[in-house]
């Protein structure tokens, strides 16, 4: 019987499942973590910087790989002319909430995704700029899977069917209806 090769390297066409942290150089502290694993089909659909998907070539799972990113190369520096701060009663109310993300038309059409910063009794900042504007960052990458994408997987670039298993927070053996 043939059996699948044990160390099978992330090349174009496969399946790739992994966890990041992205973590503030300077800092040393995560700024975003993806603790459930993402899937996609490498060389089809690519998810993260190039930078980071150009290391992943070629790593087998159980690897963890560390990959500096200058984000001012990827999204510029930081642009304060994006950072406005309003009075809380010209912003509407369902935007009165740091996270929030507001997206924007500028007069030529443009449109710019602004994320609220602050906000208190008096007024709101929202901020245009990338959230890694002017940082220098190091993508953790853990790769967990690597395998043999299916048809099916390579036409949608991802695993099919990629819901978490719940069971374990709802309880084994409660019944979850589909929606």
């Amino acid at each position: 019987m043939n059996q699948p090769a044990m160390e099978d390297p992330v090349s174009s066409g496969k399946l790739v499942e992994l966890i990041y942290k992205v973590i503030d150089a300077k800092t040393n502290s995560v700024l975003t973590e993806v603790e459930y694993p993402i899937g996609y089909v490498h060389g089809v659909n690519e998810i993260l910087a190039p930078p980071v998907m150009a290391e992943i070539e070629g790593k087998l799972p159980g690897d963890v790989i560390e990959v500096p990113i200058d984000c001012n190369k990827l999204f510029g520096p930081r642009d304060e002319s994006l950072v406005i701060t309003d009075r809380i009663e010209h912003v509407p109310e369902e935007y009165h909430q740091v996270g929030i993300s507001i997206l924007m038309e500028s007069e030529e059409g443009k449109t710019r995704s602004f994320i609220v910063t602050r906000v208190d009794d008096k007024s709101i900042t929202i901020d245009g700029n990338n959230p890694l504007s002017g940082r220098e960052v190091i993508f953790k990458l853990s790769i967990l899977t690597v395998r043999d994408a299916t048809e099916e997987e390579i036409a949608i670039g991802g695993p099919v069917g990629a819901d978490p298993d719940i069971s374990e927070i709802v309880g084994a053996d409660a019944k979850v209806k589909p929606v």
